[in-house]
């Protein structure tokens, strides 16, 4: 019995010790590290933007088969949150503050612990990425004494944001690197009624103005009774390369003709039925360059006679508000042409003897142009 007693007895010194050293350990931290990713950086800035990605590169969450991720309906920007409860515990996260390719800043809770978070992006030769994550806050006690049997702080959460940057370089390399071209030939597009919004954008950043004037458009359908009849689109009535800029219509396809009163930021308007090249985009917008290139190439080659009164279409038809994978994400685009001049037959006359002279009826040849159905 004397045995027991004192064992627990050293038990409870111990304890009593632990605790002592702890509690004079202090509960500040500052971690950092970077990594350089092997994709572009607003590719990996809008990766990372994107919470619904934490579950799988967050190394913890990785490795936890056991924890559950919650995301709202805002995963994406300032005030994007979601949160998260596993073995370890249970945790939150907020953006307070985002600049477009080359920040974001979070506030992370993990069990008590807090932290202040720093993402930064920067270019590195051969369109590759640096991205540095910082994390600068306070430990609770728990985590000061998990922190403190486990190698201190640095040790603890640096391993883990190691282990994340790996997998995010890991991820995306196959993600971007994932994506297929098909121009699929001349169809027909069938006229369409849709609600919008215009204005000029930087090219680079039309996919994200996107992701902000879609949900506005889909919820001024909602309040005013409209049913959408397909796929967000947008209209780019200009395409300067030149200056990186494009003038475009963000557009939401709806099932009927309205009128909008005058004042409103969002318009009405009708795209009349035409004729264009199509060419499927499969993975992420970066390749939407390509897609293009590869589109005005077809164009030429086929000695096909483009419309210039206007630049192109391009048809969201699984975008980021689908998926967060970004090589499952799917763009039509739509090079207006010219509809070929079909030559009129002449009538052949064929006098037989002995009886009146009739024309032949003209026999008019086909076109090769596919006619779609309505994707709006």
């Amino acid at each position: 019995m004397k045995i027991l007693k004192y064992l627990f007895l050293l038990a409870l010194l111990s304890l009593v010790a632990l605790s002592v050293f702890v509690a004079t350990q202090k509960g500040d931290f500052t971690i950092e590290r970077s990594k350089v990713i092997n994709s572009p950086r607003n590719t990996v800035y809008n990766y990372i933007n994107d919470f619904r990605n934490f579950e799988d590169f967050e190394s913890w969450a990785v490795e936890d088969p056991t924890m559950r991720m919650s995301f709202p309906s805002k995963t994406i920007g300032n005030g994007a949150t979601f949160s998260w409860e596993g073995n370890e515990g249970k945790g939150n996260a907020i953006t307070l503050k985002t600049k477009e390719g080359e920040s974001i800043q979070q506030k992370m809770n993990f069990d008590g612990t807090q932290a202040d978070v720093n993402w930064t992006f920067k270019d590195t030769l051969a369109g590759k990425t640096k991205v540095t994550w910082k994390a600068k806050g306070t430990m609770s006690f728990l985590f000061k004494i998990y922190t403190s049997i486990n190698g201190g702080s640095d040790n603890v959460i640096g391993t883990m944001y190691e282990k994340s940057l790996v997998n995010i370089d890991k991820n995306l390399d196959y993600e971007t690197k994932t994506y297929t071209i098909k121009v699929n030939g001349v169809v027909k597009k069938t006229e369409t009624s849709y609600i919008k919004q215009t204005f000029t954008s930087e090219i680079q950043k039309v996919n994200k103005n996107a992701r902000v004037v879609i949900p506005k458009l889909i919820q001024f359908s909602k309040t005013n009774g409209l049913l959408t009849n397909g796929k967000p689109f947008i209209i780019y009535h200009t395409y300067d390369t030149a200056t990186g800029l494009a003038k475009i219509s963000i557009c939401l396809p709806i099932n009927r003709d309205i009128s909008i009163s005058a004042g409103s930021d969002i318009l009405s308007g009708k795209l009349n039925g035409f004729e264009a090249v199509k060419t499927t985009l499969t993975g992420d917008y970066s390749h939407t360059s390509e897609a293009i290139a590869k589109t005005k190439a077809f164009i030429n080659n086929e000695k096909i006679v483009p419309e210039l009164s206007w630049s192109h279409l391009e048809i969201l038809t699984i975008n980021k508000l689908d998926v967060k994978s970004p090589s499952k994400l799917m763009t039509e685009i739509y090079f207006p042409t010219k509809p070929k001049v079909v030559p009129v037959a002449t009538p052949v006359y064929r006098p037989r003897t002995g009886a009146t002279t009739e024309p032949q009826k003209p026999v008019t040849p086909a076109t090769s142009t596919e006619e779609e159905q309505s994707e709006f």
